[in-house]
């Protein structure tokens, strides 16, 4: 008899005497039985021949498929896509196990959680799987008391080099000072102190997988936009209530280096009121302000200014496909415009009863959030709105990716939408902060969100959401941008703080 065939049956069974289980893999979970006990779809290649090339053999590919896919299923989402192809052909196949996938996501977000909220159909589950397991490695456990030690001597720093008070809102700007009383009403009320609940201590700050670093003092009011570009997260742009937008080199020493302030034409500041938010694609910069302008960048050119396109109303959100730039105003309305005509206005939509706060978009949808209370689905190529979702609050915050949709309101909730056949369908809201959520990230493995009550929270895109970390801050904060793992933020102690990955060895077999 072959050695090969009864080794790790033999084995497996003499590990699971009566009916225990060993460690991740129940004696009466067979493949087969997984796909009806987590209600996933079956696996083309667990139901096909197994591609071992013997019977008879003693090496890996002699034994049977289930048994490699199980093996698999041990090892990092990372080695599994990057490194098993490169093996051989027949290890590649695993990475193409939709079934192997789904199981490893069910074990990441937890039995109870439902995984992926939106429409399961074309989701890119290994994607998501390897973007969760790099979130759990570099989030979970991460204690703010750590996090305080390692960042207190940073702080008094910046606060020592930076300049005292606050540059004056604009004069007469009633907008201004209402969203301000709202969002600063809403940080006092929340005296949150740090707490344990869900955290684990570090041993010490080196040890762990992420950086943490305050830019230096660069701005003299409250940070209220922040957005990583340039690729590989080396270029950083903030925006503040001092009316500038700011240009930091992450690359440059430890602590990052303030490259420059942009300039408008004419005036000695970027903009003639408060920068309220940022967006950018490719070597565009795209930046709004109360001042009712949207003023255009080269990054190329170092942040020359490329043009300036007057609005009508304060600018309160943007967003940006190409040559085309999407503004949402404080008058309800959303234009959008071609970078590249003389006469830039394209079409002006009136898709709301009060101010646009925040939109997502893609080359065909825009998704808009208004303070009055609703969420409109404009499709683009159609030229015609197709729907419009009443809210019992209104949105702050919104992401748009795949078939999701994540956004924040000002009760504190995050709410969740899914995208089919030209519908946006609600389908159900967390409690996850305490006051207005202004910030929010959503990719197929990941959820960043942020609050004016001065924390930061990361989470599994999971139904209901997985917390693996809660950063507390000293300051409401007002903002977030994340790109390829590194995190950055905007506060209301006119500080900007980036969390990136360690540099580290790549990861081999």
């Amino acid at each position: 008899m072959s050695r090969t065939s009864v080794t790790l049956e033999d084995e497996e069974k003499q590990r699971c005497p009566d009916g225990a289980d060993p460690p991740n893999f129940a004696c009466n979970d067979t493949p087969h039985s997984l796909p009806e006990r987590l209600n996933l779809e079956p696996s083309v290649i667990a139901m096909e021949t197994s591609p071992s090339p013997s019977s008879n053999g003693t090496n890996l590919l002699s034994l049977p498929w289930e048994i490699v896919t199980q093996i698999a299923s041990h090892l990092p989402a990372q080695c599994v896509i990057n490194v098993l192809p490169h093996v051989c052909q027949t290890l590649g196949k695993l990475s193409e196990d939709r079934l192997a996938w789904q199981v490893r996501a069910q074990k990441l977000s937890g039995p109870a959680a439902s995984f992926p909220v939106g429409p399961k159909e074309d989701f890119d589950w290994s994607k998501a799987c390897l973007e969760m397991e790099q979130l759990i490695g570099c989030w979970a456990g991460r204690g703010n008391q750590a996090e305080r030690q390692e960042t207190e001597g940073a702080r008094q720093e910046v606060a020592a080099g930076g300049v005292n008070g606050e540059a004056p809102a604009a004069e007469g700007n009633l907008v201004e000072m209402q969203l301000d009383v709202e969002i600063n009403d809403a940080a006092d009320v929340q005296s949150q102190t740090a707490s344990n609940s869900g955290q684990l201590n570090e041993s010490s700050s080196a040890s762990s997988p992420l950086e943490h670093i305050i830019l230096p003092s660069g701005h003299i009011a409250d940070v209220n936009c922040v957005l990583l570009l340039g690729g590989k997260e080396a270029l950083c742009a903030s925006g503040s209530r001092d009316r500038n937008v700011n240009l930091w080199d992450l690359r440059e020493g430890p602590r990052g280096k303030l490259m420059h302030t942009l300039a408008g034409r004419g005036t000695i500041s970027t903009h003639r009121g408060w920068v309220w938010c940022l967006a950018s694609s490719g070597p565009l910069l795209a930046s709004g302000s109360f001042d009712s302008t949207v003023r255009l960048w080269d990054l190329e050119a170092g942040g020359a200014e490329r043009r300036l396109i007057q609005c009508k109303a304060a600018v309160l959100c943007l967003s940006c496909e190409r040559d085309t730039v999407l503004a949402g105003s404080h008058d309800q309305k959303l234009s959008i415009f071609d970078t590249r005509a003389a006469d830039p206005l394209v079409k002006s939509l009136r898709l709301h009863g009060d101010a646009v706060l925040c939109l997502a978009s893609d080359d065909q949808y825009i998704i808009s959030g208004s303070k009055d209370q609703t969420v409109a689905l404009f499709d683009r190529r159609a030229g015609k709105l197709l729907q419009k979702v009443q809210l019992s609050s209104y949105l702050l915050s919104l992401s748009y990716s795949g078939r999701e949709v994540w956004a924040g309101d000002n009760r504190g909730l995050v709410h969740t939408f899914s995208m089919h056949n030209s519908s946006l369908t609600s389908i159900s809201q967390f409690n996850i902060h305490r006051s207005l959520v202004t910030g929010v990230h959503y990719s197929s493995g990941a959820l960043y969100t942020c609050s004016s009550d001065r924390t930061i929270k990361v989470h599994l895109p999971c139904a209901p959401p997985k917390t693996l970390c809660t950063l507390h801050h000293q300051a409401g904060v007002n903002g977030l941008s994340v790109e390829g793992g590194t995190l950055a933020i905007a506060s209301g102690d006119m500080n900007v703080e980036i969390w990136r990955p360690r540099c580290t060895e790549s990861t081999s077999i």
